[in-house]
């Protein structure tokens, strides 16, 4: 059994022997943040007062929660940011106290929050939603800083690509 012990202790002695954990000497190597510049943290635009203004053609797109934002004509309205200034994330708060978050270290773009709110109502049915299509967002800096509100309406407006009525119907000739 001696003969154990003086084996163990000759390999702690080698062990007390090497440097400072490897976690130490690793601190220089961390990898940047992939944020681009120019957006920031909600947080930080709350403590400096910054408010925020939201892009208003959200306002348009008449988008079904339940489809996804690839289905929309307009896919350079998809690119541009949710806010100015850009952020990284913000909570996008639905009146019936549903949250969802979007996120992008670039800065949240129109896309990235309809993702959001499609993953959530991807699996619904259209009679299964009450209001099932975007109306907007809103801040409300009193309520809470670092959320939107999802406004939502109950039918889309007529879009202009739309079906057409056949004329033959029209007339009784």
């Amino acid at each position: 059994m001696s003969a154990e012990t003086s084996d163990l202790t000759k390999v702690d002695s080698a062990v007390s022997g090497l440097s400072s954990s490897p976690t130490e000497e690793k601190k220089g190597h961390r990898r940047a943040s992939s944020s681009a510049a120019g957006v920031y943290n909600i947080n930080d635009l709350e403590k400096e007062g910054k408010e925020l203004q939201i892009a208003k053609e959200t306002q348009k797109l008449n988008w079904k929660l339940n489809t996804s934002p690839a289905t929309l004509d307009d896919k350079e309205t998809l690119k541009k940011f949710l806010t100015t200034p850009p952020v990284k994330k913000i909570d996008l708060h639905f009146p019936l106290g549903l949250e969802v978050t979007a996120r992008n270290m670039k800065g949240v773009t129109i896309k990235d929050a309809l993702d959001a709110i499609h993953k959530q109502f991807k699996k619904k049915a259209d009679d299964e939603l009450e209001l099932p299509v975007l109306a907007g967002f809103e801040w409300d800096k009193e309520e809470s800083w670092t959320r939107l509100i999802v406004h939502q309406k109950k039918e889309g407006a007529p879009s202009s690509g739309g079906k057409k009525k056949n004329k033959k119907d029209t007339y009784d000739e």
